[in-house]
């Protein structure tokens, strides 16, 4: 399954939680989880959008294997990561992935 965040969530992602403001990684991350459920690979595409920070693409990515409990190596093998507006935000997905620790 292929998304991109700004197609398929929002052109403009905003802070770590929801209650901080609107399209938020924790809100992204619910998306994830969903979509993850309905495929064995998920390629997501970070382009397009007016950037992020890395504290949404933390509570996103890191939260699946935070707050969802998902295996960290099962997260990098299903979730695949497109960035070619900007390479570090892969790079943030992945120390995120990498730094997680379940709750």
């Amino acid at each position: 399954m292929h998304v991109s965040v700004a197609r398929d969530f929002t052109p403009h992602p905003g802070p770590r939680y929801r209650w901080q403001g609107d399209f938020s990684g924790q809100e992204f991350r619910a998306k994830l989880v969903a979509w993850l459920a309905r495929a064995d690979r998920l390629f997501v595409d970070l382009d397009g959008t007016s950037g992020f920070g890395s504290s949404f693409l933390d509570e996103a990515f890191g939260g699946l294997i935070r707050s969802e409990g998902m295996r960290k190596d099962d997260v990098k093998a299903r979730v695949i990561i497109k960035s070619e507006m900007d390479e570090s935000y892969k790079y943030d997905v992945e120390e995120a992935i990498e730094l997680a620790r379940p709750a």
